[in-house]
Parts: C-alpha cells; structure tokens; sequence
C-alpha cells in the first residue's frame, strides 16, 4: 500500500515505515504529524484518484529530527567585467517516518458510493 500526498508544494510518495525528507515543518521533533492532502492511494491493486484529494483518507508521521541539507554553492560571474559573488546556501528539511496510511471508514466509503451514483443518475436523466 502506498499513497501520494502533497505537502509543501510538492508530491511525495509514501508508504508505512519510509523516512521521507520534507520541507522544513513546524512541528517539533518525537511530534505526530497528520497530511491529509493525499493526491492518490494504492491498496492491494485497486487505485483512488481523488479529485483533487481523495477523501478520508490520512497519512499519518512521526517527525524524526530537523537538520540542514548539503551546502551547494551559487556562483556569479560576467566575463570581462571582474564581477563575481560566490554564496553558499543550505536548505532546511524535516525528516519525517510515515508511521500509518489511515483508509476511510465503512461509512464514508458507503457515502462516496452513493455520490457517485447519483452523479451518474444525472448524467443518464440529462
């Protein structure tokens, strides 16, 4: 079973027990964290496509420790002109254990099937 969720204007894909890194969160460390912008979910061959999330559906992670990635350097220069500045940056990142991928409830699965059912009916009558 895995989902993609979306988190901190990007897509991430999960599944119970991966260690994913992620955009500096405000969340402290040994903390829950909940994503519930869950884009997809794959469970036993059968896919949810939400539109734009899938409903009742969580993703649930434990927040492991906050830390600072590689530093990469920036370097500018123009020909000629003795120009150059040279800056360093390191990117802030949370590394996060996804400890449960939470599926919806009877009752909320039962409600989605009679949405779409009605959409459907609609569809045929118009």
């Amino acid at each position: 079973m895995y989902a993609i969720i979306e988190s901190c204007g990007k897509q991430y894909k999960v599944a119970e027990g991966d260690v994913v890194f992620f955009e500096k969160l405000d969340a402290e460390e040994g903390k829950k964290v909940t994503f519930d912008k869950v884009v997809l979910v794959s469970e036993e061959g059968k896919i949810q496509i939400g539109n734009p999330y899938v409903k009742g559906i969580k993703v649930e992670g434990k927040v492991v420790s906050h830390g600072k990635a590689k530093k990469i350097i920036v370097f500018k220069m123009k020909a000629k002109k003795n120009y150059r500045r040279k800056q360093g940056h390191r990117q802030p990142y949370t590394k996060v254990e996804i400890t449960s991928i939470k599926t919806a409830t009877k009752k909320a699965e039962t409600e989605a099937k009679k949405e779409t059912t009605k959409k459907a009916a609609e569809k045929v009558e118009a």
